[in-house]
This record gives structure tokens, C-alpha cells and sequence, in this order.
């Protein structure tokens, strides 16, 4: 099997890219360089996964308000270079919530609306996440109270949804960058349809270096009903998913390895949420 570069120096050969600079993160290889006289960025995935399929999620979207395409094969994609290419989370620590807030809810509005590609997983594919979980029938950080809970409030969202469509599945403020002509856009998206409602859950839970300012509660509300009035969303429903969410993230940072306690902050989030929809 291909390494990570090899396979990103196979790509660049094939799709004509001159590579001057390489990149690592924890899921992917990325090569900063040239094509056909524009600036690109070619991304490969060390692993099949949430991101393997992800050229082809940016294509359905056709570019609006999300990082154009330029070629896309399975694990590999070449993009357009974003300039500066700053991400939204340092608004955030700069005391400009509400503006980060406004932008992605303007981000959101862009891309809605768009057919998802063949085989896109839907929110009740993520929702096996509960099941392995539950299954196990042992408490691995998450209470399995609590898993039940955020599971059957999921399902019953996600059985009673209206109108479905791509999202991208994982919008948060590391994943939309500043470019100079283009304005804020989209990069890495997870692709899964559903309703937009669910769109929200992953910006209420970040950016996670702040845990303190999304925890709270006049945070969380203030945040959701801007969203919400911004795109004419339910902000019950919205509710319901971030608080369905924040449980399911916390599962599946489990099984990413990560070792899970009670003052993690999509636990602590979850706890927040579920006092706030038990008031109501």
C-alpha cells in the first residue's frame, strides 16, 4: 500500500500539479502548489473515511460559499488556494461571537439547498454511532443514560423531518476560512443529508479551545436564535439536535481513541442543553 506521499506525488503527477510546500494533519496530506498558472492545494486522506469522499461533496455544492474543485478522485482532491485564508475562531477569541455567528449563518444560507451525491450518508447513518455505543451496554465516559436519551431524541428528529437536503456536517469555525476574493468559505465537509436544523449542532459545541463561552447558557441561546432567525430555522428542533449531537461527538471521540471524563466539553455541553429543553 501507498504511503501518504506517494500517493499525493502520484496525484500531483497525474493532475499536472507542481508541489512547493507539504502540509501534515491528523487525517490528510496536503500539497500547496501550481497548476496550469493557479494556485492549488492538493489534499490526499491517510484513511478512508468521513473525508475520503469529500471531492465529491464540494462538487454538489458548485462552489457557493464552499472551496472550489478543481479534480477529485476517491482520497484525493485538488483545490483552489484560499488567501489568507484566516479561519473564523480567531473572531471568536477576539469578543466577536456574534459577528463569527452572522457570518456562518450566511455561510449556512449559501450552500442550502443543493442534491447530495450518490451514496451520501443521511443523519440516520450517524445515528449507528448510539448503537454501537449502547450495545456495548457499559459506560465508557459517556453515561449510557444519557446515550439512551440523546439517541431516541435524535431518531425522533430525524423521523419527523420536512425537508432534507446536503449539509455540510461538519461547519464550525476551523472549517470556514477568510479568502480576499471570495469573501468566508467552507472547506472540509463530512457530506450527509439531512435537515438544516441539524447543520447547527457542530458550531454550538466550538470553537473547543473556548469551552467557557460555549458552555454558557445566554451563549448557547443568544448563538441559536440568531441562527435560527437569520435562516428561518425551528429553534426547538435546533435545540434538540445540538443537545443530540454534543452526546453522539462525545461517542465518537470514544471511538477515535480519545479518553473521555465528565468535564469534557461536549459531555458538559450536553448537560447544559438538556436543562435548558427541560425548563421548556
Amino acid at each position: 500500500m501507498l504511503s501518504a506521499l506517494e500517493r499525493l506525488m502520484e496525484q500531483a503527477a497525474e493532475w499536472s500539479v507542481t508541489i512547493s510546500e507539504t502540509r501534515e494533519t491528523e487525517t490528510s496530506l496536503l500539497g500547496f502548489g501550481e497548476c496550469n498558472g493557479a494556485r492549488v492545494v492538493l489534499k490526499v486522506s491517510k484513511h478512508e473515511g468521513d473525508e475520503w469522499h469529500s471531492g465529491n461533496v464540494l462538487e454538489a455544492f458548485r462552489g457557493d460559499a464552499t472551496v472550489r474543485v478543481y479534480q477529485s478522485d476517491a482520497g484525493a482532491v485538488l483545490l483552489e488556494r484560499l488567501d489568507p485564508a484566516t479561519e473564523l475562531a480567531p473572531l471568536v477569541r477576539g469578543g466577536r461571537d456574534e459577528d463569527a455567528t452572522l457570518i456562518l449563518a450566511q455561510v449556512i444560507s449559501a450552500m442550502r439547498n443543493h442534491e447530495p451525491p450518490a451514496h451520501c450518508p443521511t443523519v440516520f447513518d450517524w445515528a449507528r454511532g448510539f448503537d454501537r455505543y449502547i450495545r456495548l451496554a457499559g459506560e465508557r465516559g459517556v453515561p449510557l443514560a444519557l446515550a439512551k436519551e440523546a439517541a431516541q431524541l435524535y431518531l425522533s428528529l430525524a423521523a419527523s423531518q420536512k425537508r432534507t437536503m446536503l449539509l455540510h456536517g461538519d461547519l464550525h469555525h476551523y472549517n470556514v476560512l477568510f479568502d480576499t476574493n471570495r469573501g468566508w468559505v467552507a472547506i472540509d465537509p463530512k457530506g450527509v443529508v439531512g435537515e438544516l436544523e441539524y447543520e447547527l449542532g457542530a458550531i454550538i459545541r466550538n470553537p473547543i479551545e473556548v469551552p467557557d463561552l460555549f458552555l454558557s447558557r445566554s451563549i448557547i441561546e443568544r448563538r441559536l436564535h440568531s441562527l435560527t432567525t437569520a435562516l428561518k430555522l425551528d429553534y426547538q428542533r435546533s435545540l434538540g439536535w445540538s443537545f443530540a449531537q454534543a452526546v453522539l461527538s462525545a461517542i465518537w471521540d470514544i471511538e477515535d481513541g480519545l479518553e473521555m471524563h465528565s468535564e469534557h466539553s461536549s459531555l458538559r455541553l450536553a448537560q447544559v442543553i438538556r436543562e435548558m429543553r427541560q425548563e421548556i
